[in-house]
Order: structure tokens, then C-alpha cells, then sequence
């Protein structure tokens, strides 16, 4: 039902924001239908009075275009052609060749699939043109074109942010003298995006004890995961010497493989193994017969995480509703700042990027510190979940095995 204390063309359908509007006859040929219909992909009134007002003026103006197409225009002799921007930089496609040469060693398929799908998307919107030929309108037809595409706000960002450093690159290495087209564009809120969800301490305990129960290759992945915050590809595409039980203090060692890079430099890490991580361990190595941890996913040229993480998602819904597998690093983070672990220790044990250049100098955390807050981490699970630390505890179990 439209309310008329909003901007014209906004219908509000079961709490979403939608544009309507009618086409003018003396375009209507151009067109299949006789109205617009389309979701602005927010709840938020004010977003959607933005996003309406910016539609309609650009349909305005194409629509004067095709207006004037049809007019017969006096001295058409007198018109200047319009001005060619000259570009004085590589083409898109080149650029995005340079980036992959330079940036792309060691990053895998995913980087690279990344960067060859979001430049072709940009060519169909806007062309394979000089990089320094690209206008802020190219970029706001882009944002429009795949966000009419049904793309969610922060794909949007993250396929902008590929763009940006691809054209950055070419515009250093090549010396342009010209600005990002695609650097502070606008980009609409996302207030129907979902916020990723921690797993509850009390379901943590019960995925694993079920992982115990069931003792499967699967389930010693979900509880590697469960006590490190490790991501899912980081698991998944572990050797089986990189995990290091003969010493005092048992530990992941996190580090890139051919099959495997890892997302940041920072990802490279050591964690110390407890819990059910130190569990899922011990069987990974009491049962290895090659040099890979989980080699249902790696075969030594790459790690099929994708494929690990439609299976496992699938099976964690039956025990943590809302949360997928990534949800345990959310998880990680929470328990340590419940245990008040300092945010440097956390962010070392996660991998996630710290901050300063003091952070850069030495060696980072003894083993044996980062194992005590580990160990701490452990027993707030224990504590919270089951005040006895009893292996009786109850917990859900389900008959669902992948």
C-alpha cells in the first residue's frame, strides 16, 4: 500500500520497498509492458525516497532521449558530433591482466574466477574501454545494473572493491594522472542483510558431543573448527602435518599450501589445540593414510571448501538454527572476550588483521601463552553448558549423517 507522505513511485509491500510506475504512452513502444515494477531491495523509508528520486530522474532523462529521437531536429548540420574521451591507459581487460600477474601469484582460483567474473560484468555495463575513460556515471549504471540483477548490497561492495584495485593498480604502474571512477560511489543501505549469528555456547557443547558420537571425517572437521575459529577452507585444506601433537603444547600450524592459500597474511598462525579440536586432531592423525587431513576435499591442486561447506551447513542447521559453519569464528571471538582475552592475543589467534607497526616486530605470542587463553576459552564452555564437566551431558543428536 503506498503511503502518500512518501517519494512518488514507492509502494511498501510486506515491510519491503518497491518502485512503480506507469510508462508514458509516447515511449510505451519500447517496452514490453506498461509499468514498472521493481524491488528497491530495503525496509528503510528513507532509503527508498533516495533510491526512488535517483530512478526516476534518470528515467526522465532517458526517456527526453528517446523523446528527441523521434523529433525531427532543425540544423542538424550545425551540431557538433559528440566529444570521444581519448584514454591514455590500458583497457580494462588489460589492466585486470596486469593485476592478476602482479597480485595474483599464490591466490588460487577463487581470486582469480573473482576478478576475471566482476570485469566482465563491467564490461557489459559500460564496455572495454581505457581505465581512465570510465566516468562516475559508468559506475552509478554499474552499481543500478546488478542490483537490479536481484545482487545483495554487500556483493555489490564486494564486486566494486575488486574494480577499485584493479583500476588503482593500472593507475599507478601505469603514472595516469586521473581519478577512480569507481571510488565513493553511493551505495544504498542494506537493512534486510542478516547478520551473521555466533553459535550459543550451549549448542556448541551439543554439536560436540555429536561429533564424538559420530567419530566421521566430517565430524572431525566441525570440531577442528569448533575450538580455533579456524575458517572452513583453512580446515579443510589441512595436511596432516600440520598438526603438531608430539610436543608439550599441541598446535595447528596454519599456513599456505599449493592446493590452499590463505586469505591474508596474518592468516598464517599458530593454534593451540584443546577441547575438541585437540580431539578431532589426535583421530586425524590415528587415522591418516596420506598426506592430507581431509582428503575428500583436497587432492593436492586445490580444496573444494565450497563443497565442504554445503555439506556441513546442511547438517548444523538441525543443531544451531540460523548459524552456518563460519558462525564458530564468530563464536571464538565472543568466548575469548568472555574469558577478557586481550584483543591483540584474539586477533592472532584468528587470524584477523592487527593493527600498528609495532604489531609487526618479533615473533608474536609464546605457544604457551596463547594455550592458556585457549584453555580458558575451553572451560566456559564447560562451565556454562555443564557445571560437572560430565561426559553424560545431554545433549540434541539427530539421525541426519552426511
Amino acid at each position: 500500500m503506498r503511503n502518500k507522505s512518501q517519494a512518488p513511485y514507492i509502494l511498501n509491500r510486506d515491510g519491503v520497498f518497491y518502485y512503480v510506475r506507469r510508462i508514458p504512452q509516447d515511449v510505451r513502444k519500447h517496452y514490453d509492458r506498461h509499468r514498472l515494477y521493481f524491488s528497491l531491495r530495503t525496509k528503510s523509508s528513507a532509503t527508498a525516497a533516495r533510491a526512488a528520486r535517483s530512478i526516476s530522474q534518470k528515467l526522465d532523462d532517458y526517456w527526453m532521449v528517446l523523446r528527441l529521437e523521434q523529433m525531427a531536429l532543425p540544423k542538424a548540420s550545425l551540431i557538433q558530433p559528440p566529444t570521444i574521451l581519448e584514454g591514455h591507459g590500458p583497457t580494462l581487460s588489460e589492466a585486470k591482466e596486469l593485476y592478476l600477474r602482479l597480485k595474483g601469484n599464490g591466490k588460487g582460483k577463487v581470486f582469480i574466477r573473482g576478478a576475471e567474473r566482476n570485469t566482465q560484468y563491467l564490461t557489459e555495463v559500460a564496455g572495454d574501454k581505457p581505465v581512465d575513460t570510465y566516468t562516475s556515471q559508468d559506475a552509478a549504471r554499474f552499481r543500478d545494473w546488478m542490483l537490479e540483477r536481484g545482487m545483495t548490497v554487500v556483493t555489490v561492495k564486494r564486486v566494486f572493491a575488486t574494480i577499485r584495485s584493479i583500476i588503482n593498480l593500472a593507475i599507478g604502474e601505469h603514472g595516469l594522472d586521473c581519478k577512480n571512477a569507481f571510488s565513493g560511489v553511493y551505495m544504498p543501505d542494506d537493512d534486510g542483510q542478516q547478520k551473521r549469528k555466533p553459535i550459543p555456547l550451549e549448542n556448541i557443547r551439543s554439536i560436540q558431543a555429536v561429533c564424538r558420537e559420530t567419530d566421521d571425517d566430517l565430524r572431525w572437521l566441525v570440531a577442528l573448527i569448533s575450538d580455533t575459529g579456524m575458517r572452513l577452507a583453512e580446515g579443510a585444506g589441512l595436511a596432516v602435518d600440520d598438526l603438531k601433537l608430539d610436543g608439550e603444547i599441541p598446535y595447528v600450524d596454519i599456513k599456505p599450501h599449493p592446493w590452499r592459500p590463505l586469505k591474508t597474511k596474518t592468516s598464517t598462525r599458530k593454534v593451540p589445540l584443546v577441547g575438541a579440536s585437540l580431539w578431532a586432531a589426535k583421530r586425524i592423525k590415528a587415522t591418516a593414510s596420506g598426506p592430507f587431513a581431509f582428503p575428500r576435499y583436497t587432492d593436492g591442486k586445490e580444496t573444494n571448501a565450497n563443497s565442504a561447506s554445503a555439506a556441513l551447513n546442511k547438517w548444523l542447521k538441525s543443531y544451531a538454527k540460523g548459524c552456518v559453519v563460519h558462525s564458530f569464528r564468530h563464536s571464538l571471538r565472543d568466548r575469548l572476550r568472555a574469558v577478557q582475552c586481550p584483543k591483540d592475543i584474539t586477533d592472532r589467534l584468528g587470524g584477523w588483521t592487527v593493527g600498528g607497526v609495532g604489531d609487526g616486530y618479533g615473533d608474536g605470542y609464546p605457544t604457551d601463552v596463547l594455550h592458556g587463553w585457549m584453555s580458558k576459552l575451553v572451560s566456559v564452555v564447560l562451565s556454562r553448558t555443564d557445571p560437572g564437566g560430565s561426559d553424560d551431558a545431554t545433549f540434541h543428536t539427530s539421525s541426519e549423517i552426511i
